[in-house]
């Protein structure tokens, strides 16, 4: 009989942190880590027979300000005659998760508190609902340790706490979420932060890293891919980030080999020089919660199997808002998509956790985007490198190859990052729609259906409202996307370096993807002020929907007027380019979708029928080569994502 060793120090134990704002972050920040805003008066029902549960009548009453003042990120004092809610996104325990992929059936909570109050924990079910769980009263110093069970959460639901002061001040010196018994394995994390041309985010990223003592000390080296011109060695502050880092820090110059490219050299770096239980991909851009590496290492340590722990996405330019809460592949249509009966940019300071019943259902997914995500040794070992995609979809690709040999992803709130929302994006238009093209099509062939047909009509579907809306550089690259990916396996190494390059200068030919810097650079539209702010309704239903293309369709095979390619018929807002708006014009500007210039598109009937024509073309011959399409793919693809090859056709080439 194995027994496991007695826990040597609290961390060997610690899940999560309890960890508070930073002193600069704005109230909607703060709502992320504790619940000011609405207090609880607790009124405890009969118990129901044969449980421990206490169901509470839960009273909310608005409160201003902040009522915790904050110490440091571990610590806070709470003032006489208040109360505040641990359950927020950072600091509520996402029991849900642990409960279906962690070894674990009951936790600890441990808090070290100090003068008169009490503690009250409570849980949530699936659907939302709220049960009190225990209560203590503090009076003096106390480190409480509270045993809670896993039992309950099949389905979903979390585990907070709430504080309440009385008639002087409760301090809490610091807490987590425990385990009762020692963690498997070693807290042992490589961190790969590949960085094009953002010097300053990865010296804060690094900063970060080495200024958390705990942190630290989980980390065995953090690799750094730097593949732009501006590099991080010579970023304000690199120096003292560094010295924080020691020898664990690997700053690799290579070319622009994009996401892929970089993280598949983390990766040959971290299985080939260290000693390292987990590899942890982190973007470039991020602003990161230090304390969701010890959470992302904790949750592989303790799973069931080896499996891919993923970080969720907060918004960057709002950061109260919770961007995805994870991902799915749609395999009819081979697309993916946001997993159901989830809503994307959710604001947790407009609606708290506590408030918003759809975050305690516990959401499965198939993969976990490369902004954050870990990728346990083993794991790596099996399943190889990242595929030489250059960037899009490689990390979908990895998330479903890891799952077809029984390895799964979890993306756990909780653990995340802050990244740039997509809201301001639309890269399927610009010069990143070929590799939404190929690589869609690549990931299909090795993981997806066996008849493409659905795919192919969504992808034809696609090339259409790219012409509809004039957009004649997207589908030039969908073309070339396709071509490429019918060339075949072979041909992917041999790309990676150099196809950045091709898809710029055949993006240049086209008006939509020479953009301006202002709609000023043009004669502006002869339209009156009040016609230029009225757009058409979008068409409802199958036949008015099927009419309208129609419609579009003929327009855009007759000849426009010359006059609208020198002035153009609409000036038009990114969020108003529909299909339905622009294929009645000859002309228009159209702003970006960041707002930093426009495009000025010219309807052209002959490049329409052109591109039509070479489109259907592409998408019979992959429908007919299909089948052999797939077995090329399947046979090359351990050849495709193994060290050897990427050392030989890519890092020392």
């Amino acid at each position: 009989m194995t027994t496991t060793a007695e826990p040597t120090t609290a961390l060997d134990t610690l899940l999560q942190r309890i960890i508070l704002p930073r002193h600069a972050d704005p109230l909607s920040v703060r709502a992320l880590y504790v619940d000011e805003r609405t207090g609880t008066t607790l009124t405890p029902t009969t118990p129901t027979a044969g449980t421990q549960e206490k169901p509470m009548t839960l009273t909310v009453s608005a409160t201003s300000g902040r009522a915790l003042r904050v110490t440091s990120r571990t610590s806070a004092v709470l003032p006489a005659q208040s109360e505040v809610s641990f359950g927020a996104y950072f600091n509520g325990f996402a029991a849900g998760y642990w409960r279906r992929w962690s070894t674990l059936t009951d936790i600890r909570l441990r808090l070290s508190l100090e003068g008169e109050g009490r503690v009250d924990v409570y849980r949530s079910k699936a659907d939302g609902s709220h049960i009190y769980v225990t209560g203590e009263v503090v009076s003096g110093e106390r480190d409480l340790d509270l045993a809670l069970d896993l039992r309950p959460f099949e389905d979903g639901g979390w585990y907070w706490f709430d504080l309440t002061s009385a008639d002087s001040e409760l301090t809490l010196h610091g807490g987590g979420w425990h385990a009762s018994t020692a963690a498997p394995g070693r807290a042992a994390v490589t961190i790969g932060m590949p960085t094009f041309n953002r010097p300053a985010d990865c010296v804060a990223t690094l900063t970060a890293i080495g200024e958390d003592p705990e942190v630290l000390a989980a980390v065995t080296a953090v690799v750094l891919p730097d593949q732009g011109t501006s590099k991080v060695r010579d970023a304000a502050g690199f120096g003292k980030a560094a010295e924080a880092l020691g020898d664990r820090l690997r700053i690799i110059d290579q070319p622009n080999l994009g996401g892929s490219g970089g993280y598949a050299r983390v990766m040959y770096e971290a299985l080939g020089s260290t000693d390292c239980e987990q590899i942890l991909y982190m973007d470039d851009d991020i602003l990161l919660e230090p304390d969701s590496i010890l959470r992302a290492v904790a949750f592989s340590r303790w799973s069931r199997e080896p499996m891919l722990v993923g970080g969720q996405m907060l918004s960057l330019q709002a950061r109260s808002q919770l961007s995805t809460m994870g991902e799915v592949v749609d395999r009819n249509q081979f697309m993916w998509r946001v997993a159901p009966e989830t809503e994307p940019h959710h604001d947790l300071a407009e609606q708290t956790l506590r408030e918003t019943p759809w975050l305690h259902r516990r959401v499965d997914v198939d993969y976990n985007a490369w902004w954050m995500c870990l990728i346990p040794r083993v794991v790596a070992e099996e399943l190889g490198l990242p595929l030489p995609l250059f960037i899009k979809w490689d990390d979908a690709e990895y998330g479903l190859r890891a799952r077809g040999r029984g390895f799964r992803t979890a993306t756990v709130p909780g653990i995340a990052i802050w990244h740039m929302s997509f809201i301001e994006k639309d890269d399927s238009s610009d010069w990143q729609a070929y590799f939404h093209y190929r690589n869609r099509f690549v990931a299909a062939a090795l993981h997806g259906p066996d008849s493409p047909r659905p795919m192919l009509q969504e992808s034809f579907k696609r090339t259409l409202r790219h012409l509809m809306l004039m957009e004649y550089s997207a589908v030039a690259l969908q073309i070339k996307g396709l071509t490429d990916f019918l060339a075949g396996p072979e041909a992917l190494f041999a790309k990676l370096p150099v196809v950045l390059g091709e898809i710029r200068a055949e993006r240049a030919e086209y008006d939509d993807g020479r953009p301006l810097q202002s709609a000023t650079e043009v004669p502006l539209s002869t339209l009156d002020a009040l016609g230029a702010q009225l757009f058409p309704e979008p068409p409802v239903g199958k036949v008015k929907v099927a009419t309208g293309l129609a419609r579009g369709v003929l327009r855009n095979l007759k000849t426009p007027d010359p006059a609208n390619a020198v002035v153009p018929q609409r000036n038009v807002p990114w969020k108003k380019a529909q299909w339905f708006v622009l294929a009645g014009l000859d002309s228009a500007t159209v702003s970006t979708p960041d707002g930093r210039g426009v495009t000025f598109r010219r309807r052209d009937p002959g490049l329409f029928k052109q591109m039509v024509r070479r489109s259907l073309e592409l998408h019979r011959r992959v429908a007919k080569q299909w089948p052999d399409l797939q077995s090329r793919y399947r046979e090359a693809q351990p050849w495709l994502t193994s060290r050897e090859a990427w050392r030989t056709e890519i890092f020392e080439k």
